[in-house]
Order: structure tokens, then C-alpha cells, then sequence
């Protein structure tokens, strides 16, 4: 008989991962399919929550979010620079309006209840538009390298120094090295406070210290063998 969901830490924390649609190839199939890396469900279950894969919706985000204890922003696509006033650059590619929409919906519900929320790659830019910032849309037009993402497919990697007393150097300490995929970067946080950099001084993170746990990074954590941003949104729930 299936037990009702209780209050407190006596039931283990839901956290939905959000997902995104594109045509696959499975077995005999090839159509359109909700899509998300096993790589983000096995690092949040390893960390001692269940997972919800949230598909890109235009309605329900309340209804969703009564369900969740966390969200995690998966990375992605770029954002619709339309969404932070800009026009298209020719390197800004693969934009999902669904996702856009969904996910920033889903965002507000979260931070408007104090969810602990963790953005991933377009999921931390999608919280910097969020509190009113901006992006940099080809980051290799400022840095002028491609060390953030060498070539399709292959994570780049490198050092992200961290600001003492932020809640990100409480969970990583001063310095940690990341696996990185990612063509556009920070240009404005907005509200939020950068409390990460790379080692050519771009924003890595960003977090809102006023909240229980409101932190984006701009690498993969997922793809590396470090679960502590993981550990810590969980831990956050309790």
C-alpha cells in the first residue's frame, strides 16, 4: 500500500531536474522525446533524494512546484536573448522557447516559496536573467579563447576560484577545478552576487546569499565526480 507523503525529513526530498524535447533514436524509434542526461538523475539520487523530470510545459508550474522540495536547472541550449533585451548574436543557436517560458515559471514558483534551487550551465543564466542580469553571447569574442568549450562534445577544463564567506566556497573551498562546456557567459548578474570566477576572471557563480539556497554554476557538475553541490541542495531541503 503506497504511504502518504508526510512533512519534515521523515520522507526523502523530491528534486526536479528540468528536461528539454528534441527527436532521439531509440531501438526502432525516432521521434520527438523528453531528453535530459542520466548524469543529473544519478548525481541527485546519489545524494539521497528521488527525482522529477520536469518537461517543458506553458502551465502548471505552481502545481508542479507543490510536488518539489528542490529544482535543478539543467544546462542546455542557449536562452532567447529576446529574454534579457538583445537581439540574436550569429554564434546564438538552438533556441527553445518552451524551455524559456516552462523554465522561468517553474523558477519564480521555486524562489517565491524559498526552494533550494541549483542552475546548471543555462540553468545559471537562466537565474541571472531572472534577477534582472544579462548575458555575454559568445564568450570567446571576450576572452578570446574557446577553453570554456574546445570542440562539440568535449567538456574543457579549468580552475574557479571562489569568495570566502560565500555559500559556495562553504560547500567547494577556495578553489576547484570543473569541467566546462559552456560558449556564453555572465555580461550582468543583476541581484545576484558573483561569487566564482575562472581563471580569466569570468563569472563561474552566482548566488543570492539571502536565500536558503539559490546558487548557479556555470560548469558541469554532473559530468565530474564531485557531489557536493548535489550533497548540499539536498542537505538544503532539510
Amino acid at each position: 500500500m503506497d504511504m502518504p507523503r508526510t512533512s519534515g525529513r521523515s520522507r526523502v526530498p523530491v528534486v526536479g531536474i528540468t528536461s528539454y524535447v528534441e527527436v532521439a533514436r531509440w531501438g526502432v524509434w525516432d521521434q520527438r522525446a523528453v531528453v535530459l542526461p542520466y548524469a543529473y538523475v544519478d548525481a541527485v539520487e546519489r545524494a539521497g533524494a528521488r527525482v522529477l523530470v520536469l518537461p517543458p510545459s506553458p502551465t502548471g508550474a505552481a502545481e508542479t512546484v507543490d510536488r518539489l522540495d528542490a529544482l535543478v536547472l539543467a544546462g542546455g541550449a542557449d536562452l532567447d536573448p529576446a529574454t534579457y533585451g538583445e537581439t540574436p548574436h550569429a554564434e546564438t543557436m538552438g533556441i527553445r522557447e518552451d524551455r524559456d517560458e516552462g523554465e522561468a515559471a517553474l523558477l519564480q514558483e521555486a524562489l517565491g516559496r524559498d526552494l533550494p534551487v541549483l542552475g546548471i550551465c543555462r540553468g545559471m543564466q537562466l537565474l541571472a536573467v531572472a534577477h534582472g542580469g544579462s548575458l555575454i553571447q559568445h564568450l570567446p569574442d571576450v576572452v578570446g579563447h574557446d577553453r570554456h568549450r574546445p570542440r562539440p562534445g568535449l567538456y574543457g577544463r579549468h580552475e574557479v576560484r571562489l569568495a570566502p564567506d560565500s555559500r559556495a566556497h562553504g560547500v567547494l573551498g577556495a578553489r576547484v577545478d570543473v569541467p566546462s562546456y559552456h560558449h556564453q557567459g555572465v555580461a550582468s548578474p543583476g541581484s545576484l552576487t558573483v561569487s566564482g570566477w575562472a581563471d580569466d576572471e569570468t563569472p563561474e557563480v552566482l548566488e543570492d546569499p539571502g536565500r536558503r539556497f539559490a546558487l548557479g554554476v556555470l560548469w558541469h557538475p554532473e559530468a565530474d565526480n564531485d557531489p557536493r553541490l548535489f550533497d548540499a541542495l539536498v542537505a538544503a531541503t532539510g
